[in-house]
């Protein structure tokens, strides 16, 4: 028995011996380096190598949605999420920084999952807009109806954006 596990270690310590000699790591196929001195380099590994040129950054900061995105991918072109994003609001600052919910994965097994701290029933949903955007700062002849009361329209999320789910997925705690 102890020969066995000594000729385990053994074998084991050269597999590991030979596993982890340094390797030759190549990048990708060679290509003709610029000015035409006919050597070859190794094909970067970037995302913009066929001369395209980087997104400029934004002018100012943006808001970091990353954790929402991870389950609410859906939001990363919605409008009022990006709107609001590239002026530093982020969703947490209308829902708020729910780690609980975050973290739930439940409701893709079926369960009810966590809701975010704050949740908006349609009719809290003008308060909460007119929050930020008072009706002295609204275009008012485009709005004139809605103010009104006579628009088909109720709510801000009627024609900003298509922000709210047309179907629940879960039903909350």
């Amino acid at each position: 028995m102890k020969n066995a596990v000594l000729l385990l270690a053994a074998a084991l310590a050269a597999v590991m011996a030979v596993a982890c000699q340094p390797q030759e790591v190549r990048q990708g196929p060679e290509r003709p380096r610029a000015g035409g001195a006919g050597g070859r380099a190794p094909e970067p590994l970037l995302l913009l190598d066929a001369g395209e040129k980087s997104p400029a950054a934004p002018a100012r900061p943006v808001a970091d949605n990353d954790r929402c995105f991870v389950c609410h991918l859906n939001y990363m072109q919605e409008d009022i999420a990006v709107v609001h994003a590239r002026a530093d609001i982020g969703c947490v600052k209308c829902h708020g920084d729910c780690d609980a919910h975050i973290a739930d994965e439940s409701w893709a097994s079926g369960g009810n999952g966590t809701p975010p701290g704050v949740m908006y029933p349609r009719e809290k949903v003008n308060p909460l807009c007119m929050g930020c955007h008072p009706k002295d700062k609204i275009p008012a002849a485009r709005h004139a109806a809605f103010f009104a009361g006579t628009a088909k329209e109720a709510y801000c999320t009627d024609c900003h954006g298509k922000h709210r789910l047309a179907e629940r997925k879960c039903k909350w705690k």
